[in-house]
């Protein structure tokens, strides 16, 4: 006979929730990764699972962070009676785990088959997103430089250099094509070739870091195209990952990168708070002032973003006016690093555009939505002249220009010709969305556009 849960039910009571409200968020997160056999969950659901009845193991992760999101603290299953596992991942755990370890763990089981699609499963971990305290970073260098080396190949600028002529490489594989392809061949080679060059012997403590950087940027990549793939859980873990090597490296503006990739991330799954948080941990410690003029740009008006989505309307409008100057500081000739490359005019007006909508200025979206495709190499840069396009169709049409609007999302879709995104699909998504209303009043330009939207979203990515 089953035994009552006493830990559920005063986590539950916690949250202050009924167990219809708490079925009803889990239901809620479930949508986020299509979870279908969480998205059936009931109040009789939760009432067997307090009764003591244990719940799927998908049931169960998707139970944890649900919970997680409403206590703001990471929650784990022994917390919730319901036992631990190895995946059961918390803050404290995933930043005091060796980076090595990390490194090969998660890289294996984005190889494994079964791996992946439990990963590709799982629900993003907001609870996950939480930093660790300022003496974690003031000590990940010496962790690093104390670390065992387990080989004895020797590390030197040949292998830093391929590590960034490899990441480069994906970098713009990704701009061009999206994230779903090419993810697997990249987590190969940081299985097969980063992480032994992390467990190296280096010839001097330059070199280390200059290695703990290029990996970073590799782990990076591999993130930003498992976000592009909407394999957010995932993406989240290869961030965190990324941001312990960059740390690891003291590369205080590689860190600012990351964080600010955290922060859109989290923007843009709807967690505006925590977004906030990750925004302004990417310009404290020195990670703003060490980065160059592009990458404060960068920085910058993704936390202009982030700011407005909060409601900040007069600190983002500033932040907007602080990344046009900091770009307008970078000319060419400045030593940059690599990872900025993509960051131009059309980039800055693209992310202002954004910030502007958010802010509910429909109108100056739109302008910079012009801007930004009017400003971008579209041959280099498929994947985000089709979002952008995706985007401005909707200010369109959420302005009551739907011929407009579907005029630039048939040029939204021809873009995506030969694209492979988690991101393009959404935008295939709110096109539907939004011309449900119409689809059945025989306008032409809205049965093309709905129709060849469809067409998108059928193809296996």
């Amino acid at each position: 006979m089953a035994h009552r849960n006493l830990d559920l039910a005063a986590a539950i009571a916690e949250t202050g929730w009924s167990q219809t409200a708490m079925a009803a968020a889990m239901v809620r997160v479930a949508a986020e990764t299509g979870t279908k056999e969480v998205i059936t969950v009931t109040r009789s659901h939760i009432a067997m699972w307090v009764a003591g009845t244990r719940p799927r193991s998908q049931a169960a992760a998707i139970l944890r962070e649900t919970l997680s999101r409403r206590l703001g603290r990471p929650v784990t299953l022994a917390e919730l009676g319901l036992g631990g596992e190895s995946s059961d991942m918390v803050t404290g755990v995933e930043w005091d785990t060796d980076t090595l370890t990390s490194l090969v763990d998660l890289g294996r089981d984005s190889m494994d088959r079964g791996r992946r699609r439990l990963l590709a499963g799982a629900a993003y971990s907001v609870g996950g997103l939480a930093l660790p305290q300022d003496s974690w970073w003031d000590e990940a260098p010496q962790r690093a430089r104390t670390r065992f080396a387990g080989a004895t190949h020797a590390v030197g600028e040949t292998e830093v250099r391929a590590v960034r002529e490899m990441t480069e490489f994906f970098a713009r594989r990704d701009q061009r094509h999206g994230g779903v392809d090419g993810r697997t061949a990249l987590c190969q080679y940081i299985v097969d070739d980063v992480a032994r060059y992390v467990a190296g012997l280096f010839r001097n403590e330059r070199t280390r870091r200059s290695l703990y950087s290029a990996a970073s940027e590799a782990v990076y990549v591999a993130g930003w195209m498992s976000f592009d793939a909407s394999q957010h859980e995932l993406a989240r873990r290869y961030f965190s990952l990324s941001l312990k090597l960059a740390a690891e490296a003291d590369d205080t503006a590689l860190t600012g990168h990351i964080l600010r990739a955290m922060a859109h991330q989290a923007i843009d799954l709807g967690h505006s708070k925590a977004g906030l948080e990750l925004a302004t941990s990417s310009v404290e410690r020195e990670r703003y002032t060490q980065a160059t003029p592009r990458e404060r740009a960068l920085i910058g008006i993704v936390r202009a973003r982030a700011l407005a989505v909060n409601g900040q309307r007069r600190q983002a409008v500033a932040a907007i006016t602080q990344a046009e100057v900091d770009l307008d500081r970078a000319t060419p000739g400045d030593e940059e690093p690599q990872r900025v490359w993509f960051f131009q005019e059309a980039s800055l007006a693209h992310e202002t555009a954004r910030t502007l909508w958010a802010l509910g200025d429909l109108d100056g979206a739109l302008r910079h939505f012009h801007d930004s495709v009017r400003f971008r190499r579209a041959d280099a840069f498929s994947r985000t002249h089709a979002v952008t396009l995706g985007y401005m169709g909707t200010v369109e049409a959420r302005q009551g220009n739907l011929e407009t609007a579907c005029h630039t999302w048939t040029l939204a879709l021809d873009a995506m010709d030969g694209v492979q995104s988690g991101r393009t699909r959404e935008a295939a998504t709110t096109m539907r969305a939004v011309l449900s209303p119409f689809r059945n009043r025989g306008i032409p330009s809205v049965s093309e556009v709905d129709a060849r939207a469809r067409a998108v979203l059928h193809q296996v990515p």
